[in-house]
């Protein structure tokens, strides 16, 4: 199947245009080949991701996060300094398309029948049909998430708009409180900003809320290509 074919459906799926300005969204590497019969999808384009790769033969690798502080000589490039595999990723852009990163964890959850009251770039607001308690509501996300961690610092009783941003949305507490959010659920949350928070943040953790859209990317390739998983798992050990 032709690569170029392959990337128009992710981009019509999630449009280049629409990634951050900062966002590495688009080819990483590039080969000269055209033609693709095996794609590896992943998370995260580590180094043992791309060695998977290359032992199980792959011609290309689709990856949700841009490459993140790997030297290219280690395993990407051959000797004559030639890209060995051809690398993608949609990330901030994919982040914000209808049915992409937060739109596939509020659909794992089961949630998305409920009312949706927002829409933003990022987030989005999911209003339950009756308030729960945060420990109840916990205990959904314990489905995607067993080892989440929340704060509740205002101790609020009961949590019926629900901000969701997959990822790292904690930088994004204040604008889902002033857009109605009794609480979030995001990853990778730090002390001062759980601290500062004056609403419910549900930390589910970045992978456990990223992994979930690789089905994604495999529907929209469709047929024609064969697919493979790459074997990740989340960096925190769990005791």
């Amino acid at each position: 199947m032709n690569k170029y074919e392959i990337i128009k459906r992710i981009e019509n799926f999630a449009p280049c245009e629409s990634a951050e300005t900062w966002d590495c969204s688009g080819f990483i590497a590039e080969t000269g080949r055209q033609e693709v019969s095996k794609i590896m999808l992943c998370l995260t384009p580590t180094e043992e991701v791309i060695n998977q790769a290359i032992a199980q033969n792959c011609d290309m690798i689709i990856s949700h996060h841009p490459m993140f502080y790997l030297k290219l000589d280690s395993v990407l490039l051959t000797e004559s300094f030639k890209p060995r595999i051809d690398m993608y990723c949609a990330h901030t852009n994919m982040d914000k398309a209808d049915g992409g990163t937060t739109d596939t964890l509020i659909k794992v959850l089961g949630l998305e029948n409920y009312k949706k009251t927002v829409e933003h770039d990022f987030l989005r607001m999911i209003e339950l049909p009756a308030p729960e308690q945060p420990e109840i509501f916990a205990g959904r996300l314990k489905t995607v998430s067993p080892d989440l961690r929340y704060v509740n610092n205002k101790n609020i009783a009961k949590v019926s708009k629900v901000m969701f941003c997959a990822g790292s949305g904690a930088d994004f507490i204040e604008e889902a409180q002033k857009l109605g959010g009794d609480c979030l659920v995001t990853g990778d949350l730090k002390f001062h900003t759980a601290l500062d928070s004056g609403i419910v943040v549900f930390d589910i953790g970045h992978f456990e809320s990223e992994i979930l859209i690789l089905p994604v990317f495999a529907s929209i390739i469709g047929k024609g290509v064969e697919i493979v998983f790459a074997k990740e798992k989340s960096p925190f050990i769990k005791l």
